[in-house]
Parts: C-alpha cells; sequence; structure tokens
C-alpha cells in the first residue's frame, strides 16, 4: 500500500545507512523508501539500487506512514515547520534521529495527536549492525513495537527512558568513531611490529568482533574475559598495564562525557542561531 512506504527526510550519511539497512534486511524494499535530500544529484546511488528519491518532503510525507527525520539539527526546526501540515493523527509515526531535540519538543511543533519516537542508532546500521535506543514520551506501547520492529531488522535495539538519549548518543552513536580509532591504533601498533598495512586492519578488525561476540554471547564483564587471556608474568598483561598507565581508560571515558556535553548543546546552538 502507497502510505505503508517510509520516508527518510534527509538522507545524509545516517539517512542514506539506514535506507540501506532496511532493504538488505530483505523485510523492506527499496521501492517502499523514500529519500528526501535538497542536493537531489547527491543520491543518484541510491535511486539506481531502486529507491524512490525526491527533494520534495511535503510529498514524501504524504505518500508514507512512517516519518524518519535525519536532518542536522540546524534544519530540524524549518524541516519540521514544512511537514507539519502533511501529518496526520491514527496515519503517522514520526521517528527523529535528530541528536538534542526531545519528543516533546518535536510533538509541540507537529500537534498532539502525532505519534512521535525518538531514536539513536549508529552508521553500522547499514551492516546490520547498529546498536538503536529508542524513547518516546508519549507513543503508545504498539508504537513502540513498530519502531522496534523496523530497527530490530538492522541490529539490536533497546528502549530507554528518553533523559538517557543523550547518554545513548555519546556511548552508542559516538562510540563508533571512538571504537573505530581504537582498532586503528592497534592496526597502526601491528604495523610497527611487523605486519602489513592490509593485515594488520584485518587481524585488529576481527579480533575487535571477537571480543564484542565474547561479552554479547556469553554476557560476562568485560574483565571476566580479559582474566581468562591474562597470565602471571605474560606479555597480555604487560600491554594492558603500559595501556593503563598511558590513560587508555580514562581517555575513552573522558571522550564519551565530552561528546554527551557536545550533544546535550546541539539542538540548543543551533536554535539560538535562528
Amino acid at each position: 500500500m502507497q502510505n505503508d512506504k517510509i520516508a527518510i527526510i534527509g538522507a545524509g550519511n545516517i539517512g542514506i545507512a539506514i535506507a540501506s539497512g532496511l532493504a538488505d534486511s530483505g523485510r523492506f524494499k527499496s521501492a517502499d523508501i523514500i529519500l528526501t535530500r535538497r542536493r537531489i544529484h547527491l543520491l543518484e546511488e541510491m535511486q539506481k539500487r531502486g529507491f524512490v528519491v525526491m527533494n520534495d518532503n511535503c510529498q514524501a510525507v504524504r505518500q508514507s506512514k512512517v516519518v524518519i527525520i535525519a536532518v542536522e539539527p540546524q534544519q530540524v526546526n524549518a524541516v519540521i515547520g514544512e511537514i507539519a501540515s502533511e501529518l496526520k493523527p491514527q496515519r503517522h509515526i514520526v521517528i527523529s534521529v535528530v541528536t538534542g531535540i526531545g519528543t516533546a519538543q518535536i510533538v509541540k511543533k507537529v500537534g498532539a495527536g502525532i505519534t512521535v519516537v525518538r531514536a539513536m542508532p549508529n552508521t553500522a546500521i547499514a551492516v546490520r549492525e547498529s546498536m538503536t535506543c529508542l524513547a518516546s514520551e508519549t507513543a503508545s506501547e504498539n508504537d513502540i513495537r513498530l519502531a522496534k520492529s523496523i530497527f530490530d531488522t538492522v541490529g539490536k535495539t533497546i528502549v530507554i527512558e528518553e533523559e538517557k538519549m543523550i547518554a545513548a548518543t555519546a556511548l552508542g552513536a559516538c562510540g563508533i568513531a571512538f571504537f573505530l580509532r581504537a582498532i586503528r591504533a592497534a592496526s597502526q601498533g601491528g604495523i610497527e611490529i611487523g605486519f602489513h598495512s592490509k593485515d594488520a586492519i584485518e587481524i585488529a578488525a576481527q579480533t575487535a568482533r571477537g571480543a564484542a561476540t565474547l561479552l554479547l554471547t556469553n554476557a560476562n564483564h568485560p574483565e571476566y574475559e580479559i582474566d581468562r587471556v591474562t597470565t602471571p608474568r605474560g606479555c597480555t598483561i604487560a600491554g594492558l598495564n603500559q595501556m593503563e598507565h598511558e590513560g587508555f581508560s580514562s581517555a575513552m571515558i573522558k571522550g564519551i562525557t565530552i561528546s554527551a556535553e557536545r550533544a546535550a548543546n546541539l539542538y540548543k546552538n543551533s536554535n539560538s542561531c535562528q
């Protein structure tokens, strides 16, 4: 049905990642996903893959049931103002992946009858390995289930209190970059001890995947798994202790807290400039 389509308003990096992940899951056809962007020529490759592309946000909303807003914080007020009159109660569900703006703020702009859910995925959604957090102060359990069913196809999804969404942004969304940087650092260490760059990255990345899979599969604390690989006077504990001496853990913790502070102010700062 036409109004069962998903519209992604603002198909930049995260919007394209969401679309790709949903289509690759097999549950959604690319022809049922509408992508909008002002510079529509940047969506030519997505159009070749069968996605519907346009630069008319209102038309995209009229043709859809689920509307995913994926624009930058400084653009969100203008976009919501543009599409508000097209959103219909009992028909549309709005899912916002915009950093910093709460569901209550969106409801105030679109009207109390519109269901609004806040989602925070990460770019691994493109390979169906996202960690997505969902929250809403007004959505029904059925609406949350619908949103969860969408994002469950592209990774793991949890429902959290909305007051924790800024923290989810720093840990889950920004966190992708932190772990990628850790993998890059590991690969650079591998190069220094003799591996070629390509092999070093492959070993580091697969090792990181293995570490994550151990935690997700066994549900053990990281230190439990660390204890299994460290031996008295061994090479692993020597390396770990040196990393801690250089501030590895404290740097990661500080990076996450700084990102959370910045995320909390993104929408506020963009709003004050308008």
